[in-house]
């Protein structure tokens, strides 16, 4: 199997919600903050679940600014936070300095780029991630940005793989999807996509992995 494109997920895959100045008062309950917005963006669903997470907003959650912002806002609340963070503490998780890049992720990008392997970034996502991607100066490595909030469909439904893909201009069989969810992002096997799955674990313990999927490919 020849492989003529690469899809990425964005959140614990390429780029991971990670800051150590969170814009909020260094105290105790700054850090719970933190920890709620890591659990919230966690591929598999919150590991600190709130009564929010029964709501039938938040399955949809990453079809909708406004959706995203009342529920995000809505669990800080749950989990007890001072109304006054409550603000502060979302425009943290849409700020692209809350986002650190994996070690290899620009590396991995670049390779397929010298290579002429055309990328796309799917993800189920409420906001435009292009401006992290400025940040980090890597925009112009990939291809298309395939956004949830845009084409109205969230992984793991085959259209937004589709719709990556036809835009890219590859065949699904031709084309390697890379996450870190098999729950989602597993979700291009259906179409015929090549899968691999990277731990979404911290920035610092995950040096080469997209390097070595791409490896594992012939890329």
């Amino acid at each position: 199997m020849t492989i003529r494109g690469v899809l990425f997920d964005f959140s614990g895959t390429l780029f991971r919600l990670e800051f150590t100045d969170p814009g909020l008062p260094h105290d105790d309950e700054s850090v719970r903050v933190q920890r709620i917005m890591l659990s919230m963006t966690a591929a598999i669903g919150p590991r600190e679940p709130l009564p929010i997470h029964d709501h039938p907003d938040w399955a949809r959650r990453d079809l909708d600014p406004d959706i995203h912002r009342r529920v995000y806002t809505e669990a800080f609340r749950q989990a007890g936070i001072t109304e006054a963070l409550v603000e502060p503490a979302y425009r943290r998780v849409l700020d692209p300095v809350s986002w650190t890049s994996y070690p290899d992720t620009e590396a991995a990008l670049r390779r397929l780029h010298d290579a002429d392997v055309p990328v796309a970034v799917v993800s189920n996502i409420a906001w435009d991630i292009r401006p992290i991607f400025d940040q980090a100066g890597i925009t112009d490595l990939v291809t298309e940005f395939t956004l949830s909030y845009v084409e109205g469909s969230m992984k793991p439904d085959e259209k937004l793989f589709r719709v990556a893909c036809d835009r890219l201009g590859v065949e699904p069989a031709d084309a390697l999807m890379i996450g870190d969810s098999v729950a989602a992002d597993g979700g291009a096997a259906t179409l015929g996509c090549a899968v691999e799955i990277v731990p979404p674990i911290p920035t610092g313990e995950r040096p080469d992995a997209l390097l070595s999927a791409l490896a594992k490919h012939g890329l």
